[in-house]
């Protein structure tokens, strides 16, 4: 698979009749990180609209050659055959038309705007910004949107990718899965290969709570968690057979320790809007395996390989349960593949 996916042909633009989807181009305010002066979307698009009804009114102010690019059937197939929707990559573009492109028009492209603003917690906005700066230049410089089904019916999901990023906004309607499907996160702050300490990198603060949780450990559990040899592949994030979940169980760790994760995992979910959050912790909830259930059911590991600088924190780390896998890959610099279901048997497509 290259590098980055191609899935429409470029195809010319016809200026859509925005004020049928209640819209108005309002004077444009800079948005932070975003290198381009962006229009606000009409006062009836309330700061209390959910991401997904201005979905519905993306799609609706699309043209038909628009909708031809960039929206497909609920189950469209993706390049390994699956569903192209459950497809997650580092760097790639789920249709070929960029946000900041002369495809859409400027309330189109604020309405995009909106819908990320909405995706995130709003205390991480700006983090996300700095990181699509550093690494892509700006928010949508590089950044390409999908609809899959129709806005307002019982499946819909809008997909955003680009380099380092995979963001999905789906309402729930997404069987299994949390988030609407898997996830990618990434960032390279300073250079391709970042020191020992990631400075700049916006989500380098999440390995930092890890490995603090490793400093609890006493010399028998950092045996036990530290993985030497066989780190799985970073995109590695389908579901596996419990047997083969490396690390430490979690259930060994003592109360404390616990408390201590449970506050890792919540910096991990802290990006997102507070409803995938929940749909996330209530699958984690719902692990069982052993007689262990919750974050109980996981497994911890640590991994040796990739330990930049030789320092003893650990940059690359995974946590994993039945149906839970949320990979840390800090070494050269982050990358972090996320997969939460409530069924262990659904499949996802990577690459």
């Amino acid at each position: 698979m290259s590098e980055r996916i191609k899935c429409c042909d470029r195809r010319e633009f016809l200026t859509t009749a925005a004020a049928g989807a209640g819209l108005a181009l309002l004077p444009g305010i800079g948005l932070p990180g975003a290198g381009k002066v962006w229009a606000k979307p009409a006062a009836s698009v309330t700061p209390a609209s959910t991401p997904e009804s201005l979905v519905k009114v993306l799609y609706e102010s699309f043209t038909p050659k628009q909708r031809e690019a960039v929206c497909f059937a609920w189950d469209h197939a993706g390049p390994e055959g699956g569903p192209l929707r459950r497809h997650v990559s580092a760097n790639w573009d789920i249709t070929e038309h960029y946000v900041t492109d002369d495809f859409y028009n400027a309330d189109q492209k604020a309405l995009v705007r909106s819908i990320y603003e909405g995706i995130y917690n709003p205390e991480w906005v700006e983090r996300v910004d700095k990181q699509l700066d550093d690494d892509a230049g700006g928010f949508g410089e590089q950044n390409s949107i999908a609809i899959f089904g129709e806005p307002g019916s019982e499946q819909c999901e809008l997909v955003m990718t680009g380099r380092h990023m995979t963001v999905r906004c789906d309402g729930n309607t997404t069987p299994n899965f949390a988030f609407g499907g898997p996830i990618f996160y990434g960032h390279a702050a300073e250079a391709f290969d970042e020191e020992a300490t990631h400075p700049g990198n916006v989500y380098w603060p999440q390995a930092v709570a890890a490995n603090a949780l490793y400093k609890m450990f006493d010399g028998a559990q950092r045996d036990v968690a530290l993985v030497r040899t066989g780190m799985p592949g970073e995109s590695n994030i389908n579901f596996r057979d419990p047997q083969k979940h490396q690390g430490i169980p979690v259930g060994q760790l003592s109360a404390d320790q616990q408390q201590h994760l449970r506050e890792v995992l919540a910096k991990l979910v802290e990006p997102y809007r507070q409803s995938d959050r929940d749909e996330a912790m209530n699958c984690l909830l719902g692990q069982s395996v052993e007689g262990r259930s919750g974050l109980e059911a996981c497994h911890l590991a640590y991994f040796a390989e990739g330990d930049i600088g030789d320092d003893g924190v650990w940059d690359n780390w995974r946590l994993e349960g039945p149906s839970f896998v949320w990979h840390y890959r800090g070494a050269p610099h982050v990358h972090v593949w996320v997969n939460v279901a409530d069924d262990p048997s659904v499949r996802v497509t990577t690459g």
